[in-house]
């Protein structure tokens, strides 16, 4: 079972980042203290993260509410197998997000990944093995790996929000895009899990007009 870090190693590579990076220390003085998400894994937290994205916080956990109460809240790959995929449409989802829950659970069951053991495969494998699923992107794997997995230096460069707060903390004019963002957080190794949460923190902090931008970000 994943382990979150504690609250005092995330303090400490916290400070950390903010000693490597002056960027960085600018959101790290401006963001409160948070804890790891850590969320359930398995084939149910991939499953889960399938059938959220792309929709409303709100209507993510309605959805889920049903495909949960749909599956006798059993969600393992022999329920989601059981059911085809119009049945699977009537608990909300859409046919695409129906068929990709029919993708995972058939790689689990045929053994092309094992969620039991994806821990004794590092970040690379992890994310290739994932990523071979129909369905599974690498925002997606990486993300997994963060949130079920309590990965701590798995860093998801596409992410727009983390590229939007990259931005700000470098005031650059333009966002950097996916390849130019996992290059800029090289410098945040073996932390990078953490400077994620770090400029998600900070980049909502903002947008929620908790936290002021300096002039010029």
């Amino acid at each position: 079972m994943a382990l979150a870090p504690s609250p005092a190693s995330v303090a400490a590579a916290r400070e950390a980042l903010a000693a490597a990076d002056p960027a960085l220390a600018k959101a790290h003085a401006s963001t409160p203290v948070f804890e790891w998400r850590l969320r359930p894994g398995g084939y149910e937290g991939l499953f889960r993260m399938i059938v959220e994205q792309q929709v409303s916080v709100a209507a993510a956990a309605s959805i889920w509410k049903r495909v949960v109460d749909g599956l006798d809240g059993q969600v393992t790959p022999e329920a989601v197998l059981a059911r085809d995929v119009e049945t699977l449409r009537t608990f909300g989802l859409s046919g695409q997000k129906a068929k990709y829950g029919h993708e995972i659970a058939r790689a689990q069951t045929e053994g092309h990944i094992d969620f039991d053991h994806l821990e004794r495969l590092d970040d690379v494998e992890a994310i290739a093995a994932l990523v071979a699923i129909k369905g599974v992107g690498k925002w997606t794997a990486e993300t997994f790996l963060m949130f079920c997995e309590g990965r701590l230096d798995v860093f998801p460069g596409g992410d727009v929000a983390l590229q939007e707060a990259m931005r700000w903390a470098d005031r650059a004019e333009a966002r950097p895009n996916e390849k130019q963002a996992y290059a800029r957080a090289e410098i945040w190794r073996p932390h990078r899990g953490v400077a994620a949460h770090l400029l998600w923190g900070w980049y909502g902090g903002v947008r929620r007009g908790e936290i002021a931008l300096d002039e010029g970000a």
